[in-house]
């Protein structure tokens, strides 16, 4: 299985199709919440949701589906990485309940070797997030600075610092 590309395997116009989904409960809400520190009612009081939102119902925590998409993209997108450099236009397009499933889907905006080490570059991407009936929930772009090939051979390739077992 595949863990992260290369500065070379990536394409500009590549979509990545991030697999599997996840069911979000409301103890993953409740529990991200908490870790968090945002006590919102939204999120964790369905008597305050029921009777005093738009929704009728609680809203999973904007920021627990953020999350949940990054994790999804790592395998395809930042497994390899040196740094995340930047994220931006983080936009929760609509809500997602209790019991909504996120798939997740990366494509490949665009890329650039780096001007200070010939050994890495940049690839921006856009994630885009949706529920199980297709609505989009949430997109968001960014930067993550990844190795060359030449980078990861010098490092020991595709799996650094794997033991070797002894029998």
């Amino acid at each position: 299985m595949q863990f992260g590309r290369s500065y070379e395997e990536f394409e500009v116009g590549a979509t990545y199709k991030h697999w599997p989904g996840k069911t979000i409960t409301e103890a993953d809400d409740h529990l991200f919440c908490l870790i968090t520190m945002n006590h919102h009612p939204l999120h964790l009081d369905a008597n305050y949701a029921e009777h005093s939102t738009q929704f009728g119902k609680n809203v999973v925590v904007g920021n627990l589906i953020y999350s949940v998409l990054l994790g999804q993209s790592v395998a395809d997108i930042s497994g390899k990485a040196i740094a995340n450099l930047e994220i931006e236009s983080l936009k929760h397009v609509a809500p997602t309940f209790h019991g909504d499933t996120i798939y997740g889907e990366t494509t490949v905006l665009d890329k650039w070797e780096s001007k200070s080490k010939d050994d890495r570059g940049v690839v921006y991407v856009e994630t885009m997030g949706y529920k199980q009936d297709g609505t989009v929930v949430c997109t968001f772009r960014r930067k993550v600075m990844v190795p060359k090939q030449s980078y990861l051979d010098a490092r020991g390739g595709e799996q650094p610092a794997r033991p070797t077992p002894v029998i």
